[in-house]
């Protein structure tokens, strides 16, 4: 039987959970606050929050300095082509794992999870000197192939995760009805497994977005993304807090945007199923 929930108790959940959602989402309102003041109000002691006067100074400037577009549009398309190259090669793998395992299956997906434990300094030489020689070297192409690679095991494991709840009854009555590997994948399994294959695409497409450790070494000019953008106004002579805010601002805008649109898109999709 269902175990009752008070009002109080209800109430006292709602109030944690908006508590937490504040608490985790303060940092990126205080950046988007800092943006809008003077440097002086940026730095102040004690620090503004709302009491001081809004410029749009820094946006400005940080336009002027920085063609904003060039980086998102390279954001987009590192983010974007990674995630899609990725899950092009992580569904026939994972379908391979969860429908056709080997006595090996767990061995290599414990040894692809491995390999995100290390530490991408250590294999940033030998992937520099390879960049130079096949002149991948700030190259959007490059960071593509080498994003797809580092995000590649999670991708897998997603997906095979999901792949596992699928019957594997409905496979056999496709093949049964003539269905070749090819369509067997593509009009039986990927329809089942929409949800998750959203879920993975959206989560690794983040990563792809927010990874500045390759982004900032095997770039320059022509491929820098938006976490190059932002590195950019942290120089020799200081930190400059309301430009560097805004810059902040500006390159989490399309994730905020895309983030309530996903949610928007969600909570439908739930209303639609609990209606039918």
């Amino acid at each position: 039987m269902a175990r009752a929930v008070t009002t109080r108790r209800k109430s006292l959940n709602t109030v944690l959970a908006w508590a937490v959602g504040l608490l985790i989402f303060f940092p990126i309102l205080w950046t988007i606050l800092t943006s809008f003041k003077t440097e002086a109000q940026a730095i102040a002691s004690p620090p503004i929050f709302l009491n001081f006067n809004w410029t749009l100074e820094n946006y400005a400037i940080v336009q002027e300095r920085s063609d904003y577009m060039r980086f998102l549009w390279n954001s987009v398309i590192i983010a974007g082509g990674s995630t899609i190259l990725g899950v092009i090669i992580a569904v026939p793998a994972a379908w391979a794992m969860a429908f056709v395992p080997s006595k090996r299956t767990k061995d290599i997906l414990l040894w692809m999870l491995s390999t995100k434990m290390l530490p991408a300094v250590g294999v940033l030489y030998p992937i520099y000197l390879l960049f130079i020689r096949l002149g991948l070297l700030d190259t959007r192409g490059g960071l593509v192939v080498v994003l797809m690679l580092i995000n590649l095991p999670i991708i897998v494991w997603m997906l095979y995760t999901y792949f596992r709840e699928i019957p594997g009854e409905i496979l056999e009555a496709a093949r049964m009805d003539g269905a070749t590997l090819k369509e067997e994948i593509l009009y039986v399994l990927t329809p089942m497994a929409i949800p998750g294959i959203a879920s993975t695409v959206l989560l690794n497409f983040i990563l792809a977005w927010n990874e500045a450790f390759w982004t900032l070494n095997l770039t320059a000019v022509d491929a820098a993304p938006l976490t190059a953008f932002i590195a950019s106004y942290s120089s020799p002579e200081g930190l400059f807090f309301a430009k560097l805010s805004a810059a902040s601002t500006m390159a989490i805008a399309p994730i905020l945007i895309l983030g309530w649109f996903s949610q928007k898109q969600l909570v439908r999709g739930l209303t639609f199923g609990a209606v039918k």
